[in-house]
């Protein structure tokens, strides 16, 4: 890879950090929502899914700074440790479309897609939040609703819709930018 195309891979994951740290500080009430464990900020994933489509390096830059984005947040132990476990989804998408980029160009292929990333999102969110819920870490409230309701519910199944709500905003916004740039580089 040249080193404008560097720069600019960089200067995108920057932007995209910027958004994802931006999203939780910022969110008003009904399009952030806490109970805990669960937490669903729309549009918290989309600067991860868009730094999917770009590359590994800009997917895993990206989850590091959206994490850093819900700490500053003041967001709880335990969801700030969700947003970390983010890098292991966004990796394996980044890989998957670094091979097969054409995912994206058929509805039927990019659901697939999206159901299997909001899956492997949900199931790494799950593993994350079981050892706040066994070692007492987290307000009562959690433990009189059950193991369950509180991790298999809220946080697996809660995570698997807010993930493809986000795929799909961020799928919708790098549609029309991957089809101006592409256009781009065939006319220069």
């Amino acid at each position: 890879m040249n080193m404008r195309k560097r720069i600019y891979n960089l200067s995108v994951a920057a932007l995209l950090c910027a958004i994802g740290i931006l999203i939780p500080l910022i969110m008003p009430f009904p399009f952030k929502i806490l109970i805990e464990p669960a937490s669903f900020t729309l549009g918290s994933h989309v600067a991860i899914f868009i730094a999917m489509f770009i590359s590994p390096f800009t997917a895993v830059l990206v989850t590091i700074g959206t994490t850093l984005g819900f700490f500053i947040a003041g967001f709880p132990p335990v969801i700030v440790a969700r947003a970390a476990s983010q890098i292991v989804f966004a990796t394996i998408g980044a890989l998957i479309l670094k091979r097969r980029l054409a995912i994206i160009d058929s509805l039927k292929k990019v659901t697939i897609f999206s159901l299997g990333m909001a899956l492997i999102h949900g199931v790494c969110e799950v593993i994350v939040s079981l050892p706040f819920y066994f070692l007492k870490l987290m307000s009562p409230g959690y433990y009189d609703k059950g193991l369950f309701v509180s991790i298999f519910l809220l946080v697996g199944v809660g995570t698997m819709i807010h993930s493809m709500i986000d795929f799909y905003i961020a799928y919708l916004i790098w549609r029309p930018i991957k089809k101006a740039t592409s256009a781009k580089a065939v006319v220069e």
